[in-house]
């Protein structure tokens, strides 16, 4: 671009008042819209992905077996080749740009418009093969990417500002994603940088202000997962399926963290060189295994399982099948170490709300739906290690303000159990994988 059109030119033709205020709010403004925008559209298309999915699938199961194979081998041959930097959740990649060494050319690689096209296309190639994917973490990291953009308008860019607009883009993209605003602030500060600096904190807030304000005029003022039947006030008896419920999620969280982390483990070594020299064959075989699952379970572990959990927080006579929940974490685990975009948060929801059925067969004088949202709050805070978030999350989505001190709790002790086992996966895998170190 020629010097006299690039946009830091360009300001200075801009009287000095209009064109710091340009730069202090109409920048990340601008941004924050573009994230909700992104946050909204995306999951429209991550419906329409999995429901073409199901219409090709309709009436003969079997096509699953070519169907999900053919596209987790695409979709990561086409990560590996053109995308690197996409896969996952994406929520790793932002923890070691905030976190890690200080080096531009290593954030320019995580971030950007290859990798927004990149998560958006391949995860909705993934969901589209019915694969245990969630698309919440995916608009972190685009959301990210799209602030991280927008530092071309900046006349001079340093290390400190590009983190803040991708601190900013990754909160914004989550209270995009979920309609919760509050958790999109705690997220930023528990997950992603463990502080709150003064300087940051206005940045951030009107971020996630402006992206909700666009999620909230194109997808209405909704409830995530609608309103749960939940009485304000629980006996005292009640701390026993809370205490319970936050033993089963700390637990099962541990498992599915150690199994991620510490793949070599388990996977033999062969298979390791395998993955490596042939991509396309690595991921054909995950999608093969997700499949059979799937169909072992009549079709409920494919997808995000997002309706699974609402209508057993909602629809109190909608049940799974008993094994529901350690299928679905079977199929997200072979989903996410397939190597291609998707993330963790639903299918954690999933899993906490199948376990939660459990506890609810167990007391069956407390409200299935109590029960179903404890257990979604303690998965998912026993995997992030992350209780405040994951609590708030919960709360925010199902308008849960009786339920206060069970969530709470359950999320501070699973975490607990949790962290015994193993670090928090967000923070392991960006170490793992994006600071230059190996884990075990």
């Amino acid at each position: 671009m020629h010097a006299r059109y690039r946009p830091a030119a360009i300001l200075r033709l801009i009287p000095r008042h209009f064109r710091r205020s340009w730069l202090n709010y109409g920048i990340p403004w601008t941004g924050a819209v573009l994230v909700g925008l992104a946050a909204v559209y995306f999951a429209a298309w991550a419906n329409d992905a999995l429901a073409l999915f199901l219409r090709w699938i309709d009436g003969r199961i079997w096509l699953a077996l070519l169907i999900t194979p053919a596209l987790t081998a695409v979709t990561v041959w086409m990560t590996r080749r053109w995308f690197a930097g996409s896969e996952g959740s994406g929520i790793p990649q932002v923890i070691a740009a905030l976190h890690g060494p200080a080096d531009a050319s290593r954030i320019g690689r995580l971030f950007g418009l290859r990798i927004i096209f990149g998560k958006i296309g391949l995860g909705l190639m993934g969901m589209a093969g019915g694969l245990t994917l969630g698309r919440e973490g995916p608009t972190v990291h685009v959301g990210a990417s799209i602030m991280y953009e927008l530092r071309r308008l900046y006349p001079r860019v340093s290390l400190r500002m590009e983190r803040m607009l991708l601190l900013a883009g990754s909160a914004a993209g989550l209270s995009g994603a979920f309609n919760t605003p509050l958790a999109g602030i705690l997220f930023a500060i528990e997950e992603l940088t463990r502080k709150f600096e003064v300087r940051t904190n206005g940045v951030l807030i009107t971020s996630i202000v402006f992206s909700g304000l666009v999620s909230l005029a194109l997808a209405g003022n909704y409830l995530y997962f609608g309103q749960i039947a939940a009485p304000g006030v629980f006996p005292i008896g009640f701390a026993v399926p809370v205490l319970i419920a936050a033993i089963i999620c700390g637990l099962a969280g541990a498992a599915f963290n150690l199994a991620l982390l510490h793949q070599i483990r388990w996977i033999p070594a062969r298979l390791f060189a395998w993955r490596d020299r042939s991509p396309l064959v690595w991921g054909a075989a995950m999608g093969l295994l997700v499949a059979a699952i799937g169909i072992a379970t009549g079709g409920q572990t494919w997808g995000s399982g997002y309706e699974q959990a609402r209508h057993l927080l909602v629809n109190q006579g909608e049940q799974v099948s008993w094994p529901y929940p350690i299928m679905k974490w079977a199929s997200m685990v072979l989903s996410y170490i397939s190597g291609l975009p998707g993330g963790l948060f639903s299918p954690s929801l999933s899993i906490g709300a199948g376990f939660g059925q459990w506890v609810g067969i167990w007391f069956g004088q407390y409200p299935q739906s109590a029960l179903v949202a404890i257990c979604m709050v303690g998965y998912m805070a026993a995997v992030t290690q992350s209780p405040l978030t994951s609590f708030v999350i919960v709360m925010e989505m199902i308008n849960g303000g009786g339920l206060v001190i069970p969530l709470m709790a359950t999320a501070l002790i699973s975490s607990r159990i949790a962290g015994l086992f193993t670090p928090p996966l967000y923070e392991a895998l960006a170490e793992k994988n994006y600071f230059g170190r190996r884990g075990a």
